[in-house]
């Protein structure tokens, strides 16, 4: 059986926004919300990987000097 509870809706700013009840609390700080029908259900948004976050990252305008060409032999650390 789904866990159920009345809760309130108010305005936040122009938003319409719900209080989440403490047993309904999700993990994170995000979560992804959508619509089916006339229900809205939200789940918790999965971590983004390192490559989703450096792909919202702008270019750098910024000229670097040039990198000297690496060592053929092998160097020991």
């Amino acid at each position: 059986m789904t866990a159920e509870r009345r809760v309130r809706l108010f305005k936040n700013g122009r938003n319409q926004a719900v209080r989440i009840p403490r047993e309904f609390e999700l993990p994170g700080d995000e979560a992804i919300m959508r619509k089916d029908g006339d229900h809205l259900i939200i789940t918790p948004a999965q971590p983004r990987s390192l490559l989703a976050v450096l792909a919202t990252l702008r270019p750098l305008d910024e000229s670097f000097p040039p990198i000297p060409e690496l060592p053929v032999d092998p160097v020991e650390l």
